[in-house]
């Protein structure tokens, strides 16, 4: 099984995300990241696959925190802050927030992660014990060390039903309730955005798409599989397109579909948009000695002493390709066989004018009478 690639945080690179484009497939806190990100100078795209429904007369939390109550369980799981937080919310609404607290006080109360312990400590209560890698299933790893036959088990879903886990706890001989505080929609537009998105992706259009949930993960796979291009785009992300997740909970569907995600050492989105900077500058930067001076390809951008110039695919192709080559000549056939449409007698010619008309400075290409062209060296 691949497992994703945690790169350890050195200082944040001193340059930009300037001429790379980056999707953004979150909705809650969606604002901060897209911020973050062209500030930076990304080009953002935005399609966000789920978000959370409002919890307001979620008429079944409520049902399944009267179950819990009744049931007075000897062990309860929180697996995020925003859940316990949003329990609580519920349960003061509908004037139980006291006998949840003292409900929960009572049993021993294990966390999947800090920030879920924060949130515990933050309703006046205190775990005992939290899993080592912010994943339910070593949670539930703890749990069946210790043994769980008879006891009555409490689990705070995160948006959706991790059904395995359950199961585990369920085969050892617990008695599993569940509460899910939120649950997972799909946003006004998606069905537009997330389509355009699955597109960019597979047309190599995107350098970078960020996963903060894995049920974004799991929207973006179902709806890439009913257009038909499930297999282009778990290519694309094998080559060309790089899938950052914030932790491993969310990369666990993108490694099931056989994508490697780069994904931070500390799991939070602070340290999810650090990586992308430190990973764009490290791997997707290229650059080029010339002799007008050092040139930068950025994603679709070209930067030459600080003039930038923004490419269209064809001319980016080609003046990848005559970088690539630093400084060799490139014959005209060779050039040809870059363009999808090369067929005109006068289709490489038009297309390297074009290039030149793109590029901060026309000098960057040199014509080799009778041979072809190459990067002005």
């Amino acid at each position: 099984m691949n497992t994703p690639t945690a790169v350890p945080l050195a200082a944040p690179d001193t340059g930009s995300l300037t001429g790379f484009r980056i999707g953004v497939t979150s909705d809650r806190r969606s604002s901060d990241l897209i911020e973050a990100l062209e500030r930076r100078g990304a080009t953002v795209m935005h399609a966000p696959a789920l978000k959370i429904a409002p919890v307001e007369q979620d008429r079944q939390l409520l049902e399944d925190t009267a179950e819990v109550l009744a049931a007075g369980p000897d062990i309860s799981v929180i697996t995020t802050a925003y859940g316990m937080r949003r329990w609580f919310e519920a349960a003061d609404a509908a004037g139980v927030g006291e006998e949840l607290t003292e409900v929960l006080d009572r049993s021993r109360i294990y966390v999947r992660g800090p920030k879920a312990r924060g949130a515990v400590r933050a309703a006046g209560l205190d775990d005992a014990g939290i899993s080592h890698d912010e994943r339910t299933a070593s949670v539930v790893d703890l749990l069946l060390d210790e043994g769980v036959r008879g006891t009555t088990i409490a689990v705070q879903q995160h948006g959706y039903s991790d059904a395995c886990q359950l199961e585990r706890l369920r085969g050892a001989g617990a008695r599993v309730l569940t509460v899910t505080p939120y649950r997972w929609v799909k946003p006004e537009g998606a069905e537009d955005k997330v389509p355009r998105l699955i597109e960019a992706v597979c047309g190599r259009r995107l350098d970078v798409v960020t996963f903060t949930s894995a049920p974004a993960v799991d929207a973006l796979c179902s709806t890439a599989h009913e257009m038909g291009l499930h297999g282009e785009l778990v290519e694309a992300f094998r080559g060309g397109v790089v899938a950052a997740a914030v932790g491993p909970v969310t990369a666990q569907p993108l490694i099931d579909a056989g994508i490697r995600p780069i994904m931070p050492e500390r799991h939070r989105m602070g340290a999810l948009i650090r990586l992308v900077v430190e990973h764009i500058s490290a791997h997707l930067v290229a650059r080029y000695a010339t002799a007008l001076g050092e040139v930068q390809i950025r994603g679709r951008s070209v930067l030459l002493d600080g003039a930038r110039a923004d490419l269209s695919p064809a001319p980016m192709v080609l003046f990848r390709e005559l970088a690539a080559a630093g400084g060799a000549v490139l014959t005209r056939d060779a050039m040809a066989g870059c363009l999808p449409d090369a067929t005109a007698e006068n289709a490489l010619d038009m297309a390297v004018s074009r290039l030149r008309q793109s590029l901060p400075d026309p000098r960057l290409v040199t014509t080799v009478v009778k041979r072809g062209y190459r990067l002005n060296v």
